[in-house]
């Protein structure tokens, strides 16, 4: 199904052709959309004049083209929308094309080829913004930095725009964006309000694997124009450019930006003297000093500060602390610190020392950046030596004193705090806050590699003093009553339903792997994954295929020199349903330790999400799902169950393990936890 939603304010005069363009470009039964940002002439009735069906959505205020945007998509569920401004004139044929080209193997979004009312074309191309493309466009103009990809956004090479491609990102007067690119990237930022909210939604759509598709034979007229002429406009655009680095790069990255944005607007402001430099120099005042947002679009407090157990940049996200957290952006700021981290890689206790070192300093080096709106993430500098009390004590200070500036330069004054880490109870025991929850995931002492009676105390402490605690293992909750009392709350994992939906396009590298598949997804921690109960299924079920896919903390050849055995390393959540897609059973492998037995793992209910039979190891929380999951106590039992499985099938229906999750959503959980942080229960 097909939606088409137009944004309005003050739009009478051009509306109407607008809508009177849609039935010859090959809209047929499209639903079309007005969404009014509140327009104060006749550009409604010129709407209803022009297309008596229109669907009119009033947002009640300017809210800004982002959000009345969203405020379509959101009237439209289950549609690939078609996105257009009033002045956009679609020629015959031209929505027929864009469709078409939307079912090309990993495209989300499509545009046409604009042109002007005399038919001169509009360079609507664009290239990943960096700050050396910047400068380009300061010293050279536009035009000129854009013959060489490096130097220039823009895409000015004629023969670009007379052949069907794939480009970062384009203007947004028309695109179309696909139902599933929609569900996977999520809304538009609507703190931008006006210009680069496309942008960003493009190059966000690109990082969820999602191409941006140029359709020549699809083709329109904008009329367009209005920033060319208004100081006001154009300055807004030039700190958005400024607004969207800083969440690409980081602070550093900002500045940069700022720099070379503000030699752009300075060399054009003195060259074009007082009357045609008025623009640039309202663009200088936009930028110093520049306001992280405009006070209108600004999130309301308190802000969320999150130490998470995960690592944003090289570990799953789909943990429960990001999860969690990416939700909570919706209505909040929130600022994620990456795990700090509860020993020091050392020979002898730890494996691949090199290798985690090194990610984490690699992480460390992106600073502070802003992967989703009004999601951060950081990475301090830790010393992670907790057996030395002086070490212990400079390191809280050092991370400290690191998410303290972050947190003043985003705003949060009093957060509330969400530790999963006990090692953060140092960091966080003296910071002003609104409220401490303790997110108590796991029972951390039981880390093989931890210092079960340095972290167990951590632990302890936080059970004392958080205002709440917050579990996942009903059965850790219960042990732990006599410390929490009626500050413990019960908080189950969630699970992206419209993300782990079964598809029957399986990645080329796994379809080429011959069934049928036992299959894993996520982190092969050598810590919690069984790896001698693995190479057992290898060995006594040679006539199926082991597939494996995640990174891994431990050597991989004790498995793949088995020729059943694919391991397919790490590929990223976006893809991650696509591969489950492709298993004939689902496995849960855990080594028995005290670790495990007060778990509970995401990825069952993601497994049963896709409808996927599933045999695990027990462990406590299994008890929930009784009647939908297999589980074994020895290896031997691991093994038969599996085989039993693969051979008559689950004890439930794909039908009926959906059912069982459906009401887990992570926006739900979300909302809980931020009853219980806010003092609302």
């Amino acid at each position: 199904m097909l939606a088409i939603v137009i944004v309005t304010y003050f739009s009478e005069r051009v509306v109407g052709d607008c809508l009177r363009s849609l039935a010859a470009a090959g809209a047929g039964d499209a639903r079309v959309i007005v969404v009014d940002n509140d327009s104060a002439d006749a550009t409604l009735d010129r709407a209803r004049e022009a297309l008596p069906a229109v669907q009119i959505v009033p947002t009640g205020r300017n809210a800004g083209f982002a959000a009345a945007v969203n405020a379509g998509i959101a009237a439209a569920p289950g549609c690939d929308v078609l996105v257009l401004n009033p002045d956009i004139r679609l020629a015959p044929g031209a929505v027929t094309a864009l469709r078409e080209a939307l079912t090309e193997p990993g495209t989300g979004i499509t545009v046409p080829r604009l042109t002007d009312d005399s038919g001169h074309r509009h360079l609507s191309l664009r290239r990943r913004p960096t700050v050396l493309r910047a400068l380009g466009e300061a010293l050279l103009g536009g035009h000129r930095a854009g013959r060489v990809p490096a130097l220039g956004e823009l895409v000015v090479a004629a023969d670009a725009y007379e052949r069907p491609g794939t480009h970062d990102w384009a203007t947004g007067a028309a695109w179309l964006v696909s139902r599933r690119c929609l569900d996977a990237t999520g809304p538009l930022d609507e703190r931008y309000f006006l210009y680069s909210e496309e942008t960003e939604y493009m190059l966000r759509a690109g990082e969820h694997g999602f191409a941006v598709r140029y359709v020549p034979a699809a083709r329109a007229v904008h009329l367009g124009g209005e920033q060319s002429t208004s100081s006001r406009l154009w300055a807004l655009s030039a700190a958005n450019r400024v607004r969207l680095h800083r969440q690409l790069h980081g602070l550093t990255g900002a500045l940069l930006m700022r720099l070379a944005v503000t030699l752009n607007e300075a060399l054009r402001a003195a060259a074009r003297g007082r009357a045609g430099g008025e623009r640039h120099r309202a663009a200088l005042r936009a930028l110093w000093p520049l306001p992280r947002w405009p006070r209108e679009t600004a999130r309301p407090a308190p802000g969320y500060v999150c130490f998470s157990a995960q690592d944003w940049w090289y570990h799953n996200q789909a943990h429960s602390d990001f999860q969690l957290m990416r939700s909570i952006a919706a209505h909040r700021e929130v600022l994620v610190v990456n795990s700090i981290g509860m020993r020091m890689p050392t020979p002898g206790k730890s494996t691949q020392v090199a290798r985690r070192i090194a990610r984490k300093l690699r992480s460390v080096a992106k600073l502070v950046r802003e992967p989703l709106p009004g999601f951060h993430v950081m990475s301090p500098l830790p010393l992670p030596f907790y057996g030395s009390p002086l070490l212990r004590a400079l390191n809280a200070t050092l991370v400290r004193a690191q998410v303290r500036a972050v947190c003043r330069a985003l705003g949060m004054r009093r957060p509330a705090v969400v530790v999963t880490l006990p090692t953060a109870w140092d960091v966080v025991r003296p910071m002003a806050r609104r409220s401490l929850v303790f997110n108590r995931s796991d029972r951390h002492s039981a880390f093989p590699e931890a210092d079960a009676t340095t972290i167990g105390a951590m632990e302890r402490a936080l059970l004392a003093r958080a205002d709440r605690v917050v579990y996942v293992s009903r059965a850790l909750m219960a042990e732990e009553r006599p410390l929490t009392g009626e500050r413990a709350h019960f908080l189950d994992h969630g699970v992206d339903l419209r993300h782990f939906t079964r598809t029957a396009d399986l990645p080329p590298d796994l379809a080429d792997i011959p069934g049928p598949r036992i299959g894993f997804f996520g982190a092969l921690d050598d810590f919690v994954v069984d790896f001698e109960l693995l190479e057992r299924l290898a060995v006594e079920l040679p006539e199926a295929s082991l597939v494996l896919v995640g990174d891994s903390t431990a050597p991989m050849e004790r498995l793949t020199k088995y020729p059943n055995v694919h391991w397919l390393g790490f590929r990223p959540y976006e893809r991650i349903p696509a591969y489950g897609s492709g298993f004939d059973v689902a496995i849960m492998p855990w080594r028995d330790n005290a670790w495990i037995r007060h778990a509970n793992p995401i990825k069952l209910k993601e497994y049963l999400a896709l409808g996927l039979p599933v045999v695990s190891t027990e462990f406590a929380e299994l008890a929930a799902y009784t009647g939908l999951v297999r589980s074994a106590a020895t290896h031997a039992g691991f093994v038969e169950a599996v085989r039993r499985t693969l051979d008559t099938g689950g004890p439930a229906t794909p039908e009926e393990l959906r059912a069982s999750v459906r009401d887990a959503s992570w926006s739900a959980r979300a909302r809980e936890l931020m009853a219980l942080a806010e003092g609302e229960r």
